[in-house]
């Protein structure tokens, strides 16, 4: 998928959940690109109705696509939904890589009518978005042989896991020195290492493992979805707030639909079992780098808030709120949530103490920039310089003056 999907080091916010869970459900690719699709013409359609038009990425499966022999879980269930309300689809292409910044410019732009896939949190962009009722949850899955006990953290002892890069798995096995962790980019690259042999178990995103398992690897191993804090979100039909009378449509007709989404969930290969709970890392012990690491995934070992200086609030520009929901919204993925994180190379909190005088020309450089080779893209077509002044203001006011680095 995605550049994911889903860092955080202490109990995260709705709103950090939130970030993760959309850039991982929607993140497929850099460029915009909407293009309208010709409306399909359902079987019992009414075409006195207007068409229900739908939000999708052309290039996101298991989720979506534009080819229309493997149209994609989530597209499929807008389809089946548009038949029962005797309406025609269209579909307006949008490339996902920007997280809710794709719902602002798509949904909220009145570009479709709803949006199916989006992580069903209360106070998701405020009440600018309504939801349907619940259609499925995704997470994250352990994989690993068929005959493979895969019922808790503690079946992971003594053995080499895949776990993706600054996502939840990697944090909540970082403390567990009887796991031997492998760091993979994408759930393909962790799926990979399984079949070749180079891990015994991937701890990686759900959907994307259950089609490639599916599609590319004979349905050999099992999928087995996890639960806890960051592991696994609820999803529904997303529509804008003005959108209720059909939001109540969508809702009337979806109890009858559940046989066929779940069976859709089976053809794209995507685990809609039982989760198993994963409680927190229960005992904290030494990180390579030397720094006292949390007892807990998502909770801080220390309440303090990092050292601010008058130095640091004289410098500051620009409107450290608004940088801080950009950085939460889009920078968080990498270098988590409120710039908690456990990763110090890229703990963007030690700035500062890096940097010291050149701070602020190593920031504008890499945000520019970017850091290919690194995985960091530029942002300089993306976001506005007042944008990303807000976002180094936000920076300034979180750096971490005590201590070394």
């Amino acid at each position: 998928m995605s550049c994911i999907a889903r860092n955080e080091l202490r109990t995260p916010s709705r709103n950090m959940r939130l970030d993760r869970a959309i850039r991982t459900v929607l993140l497929s690719a850099l460029l915009m690109a909407p293009a309208l699709m010709v409306p399909a013409l359902a079987a019992g359609a009414d075409e006195t109705k207007p068409p229900l038009r739908l939000c999708a990425d052309p290039t996101n499966l298991p989720f979506s696509s534009d080819d229309p022999a493997k149209p994609g879980l989530y597209l499929e269930i807008g389809h089946a939904v548009a038949q029962k309300l005797g309406r025609t689809v269209s579909t307006n292409w949008y490339k996902s890589y920007f997280g809710k910044r794709t719902v602002r410019e798509t949904l909220l732009s009145k570009q479709c009518d709803a949006m199916v896939g989006l992580p069903l949190i209360d106070d998701f962009m405020g009440p600018a978005v309504i939801f349907s009722k619940p259609i499925a949850h995704e997470g994250y899955a352990l994989v690993g042989g068929r005959d493979r006990k895969l019922a808790g953290i503690d079946d992971l002892k003594g053995s080499r896991v895949a776990v993706q890069y600054q996502s939840t798995p990697q944090n909540l096995l970082a403390l567990r020195d009887d796991i031997q962790k492998v760091t993979v980019l994408s759930p393909e690259e962790g799926m990979a290492a399984l079949d070749q042999g180079k891990v015994d178990i991937a701890f990686i995103w759900a959907p994307v493992a259950g089609w490639l398992n599916k599609t590319s690897y004979g349905d050999k191993y099992q999928i087995v979805s996890t639960e806890g804090d960051g592991l696994l979100w609820a999803t529904a039909i997303g529509f804008a707030k003005a959108s209720g009378a059909l939001r109540d449509e969508v809702d009337a007709v979806l109890p009858s639909l559940a046989p066929e989404i779940s069976a859709l969930f089976a053809k794209y290969g995507v685990p809609d079992g039982a989760p198993v709970k994963f409680g927190q890392a229960t005992q904290a012990t030494a990180s390579s780098t030397g720094a006292a690491e949390p007892a807990t995934v998502g909770q801080a070992a220390s309440t303090e808030k990092p050292v601010q200086t008058a130095a640091i609030a004289a410098d500051t520009k620009g409107d450290a709120t608004a940088g801080r929901e950009v950085f939460n919204g889009t920078c968080a993925h990498c270098h988590g949530p409120d710039a908690v994180q456990a990763e110090r190379k890229i703990d963007l909190r030690l700035l500062k103490k890096r940097y010291a005088d050149d701070m602020e020309q190593t920031f504008w450089k890499t945000v520019h920039d970017g850091r290919p080779a690194k995985g960091m893209p530029a942002w300089k077509d993306v976001f506005s310089d007042d944008e990303l002044r807000n976002v180094y203001a936000y920076l300034q006011s979180v750096q971490d003056t005590g201590g070394s680095d």
